[in-house]
């Protein structure tokens, strides 16, 4: 590892039912700060999907939001770079909580499963870092995006998306290798294509502990492949 890696931490917004995953996010940063990495908040400088009222759980009709300004929300102000000025040489490794924001921002799984498409912009700047051997950590729901930008580059990884209830069907339709996990603790590890997946909040009832047990520890293998 350098003695000072520096990760760009992927948000997809703020809020876990169209945006990037609050308690994920913030957990990510708390590991990443933990271990004396350097970090950067990224987001692409978009609408989202649609906006989410998350007091009632229901669309917000009329309403719009940008995803670069809600994701400047959990990085503060003015520190998520627009992710059109990224540079993944900059960086020594990637990191992509979760949230529905993934699903619906940074790709359409939310609504088309195996058959989704992934922003251009995303999929470039997440498949540099394969390309490039350098690690990904991709946290609940975002490995669903990963195996989507895997599949298209005709890769096959080894990942989780927690039990594997709903979603493994999809992963077999993208020739991804899902393995089942019991609980949020839990990391999997593909040490070929240096990705580290954890199912965080895709277990509804899990304890906040436990997402960071797993969040934590997906970090440390991340940096550990630095």
């Amino acid at each position: 590892m350098t003695q000072t890696p520096k990760v760009a931490v992927l948000l997809a917004g703020c809020g876990h039912l169209d945006g990037a995953e609050i308690r994920e996010a913030v957990l990510t940063l708390l590991a990443l700060d933990q271990h004396g990495a350097a970090f950067q908040c990224i987001a692409p400088n978009a609408n989202q999907h649609h906006v989410i009222n998350h007091a009632t759980g229901s669309i917000a009709e009329g309403q719009s939001r940008n995803i670069l300004e809600e994701s400047s929300r959990i990085a503060r102000v003015g520190q998520c770079l627009d992710l059109a000025h990224a540079r993944p040489d900059d960086f020594d490794a990637l990191l992509i909580p979760g949230g529905f924001g993934v699903a619906k921002n940074h790709c359409t799984f939310a609504f088309d499963g195996p058959n989704a498409s992934v922003r251009q912009d995303v999929a470039d700047f997440t498949q540099a870092f394969f390309r490039a051997k350098k690690p990904v950590g991709a946290i609940c729901i975002s490995p669903a995006m990963v195996a989507l930008i895997l599949a298209k580059a005709g890769l096959c990884g080894k990942l989780t998306l927690g039990s594997g209830q709903g979603v493994k069907p999809a992963m077999d339709a993208l020739k991804q290798k899902h393995v089942s996990v019991p609980d949020a603790r839990e990391i999997v590890i593909d040490s070929d294509l240096k990705l580290v997946t954890t199912p965080a909040y895709m277990f509804d009832d899990v304890r906040l502990a436990d997402v960071f047990v797993g969040i934590e520890r997906c970090v440390a293998e991340v940096l550990r492949m630095v």
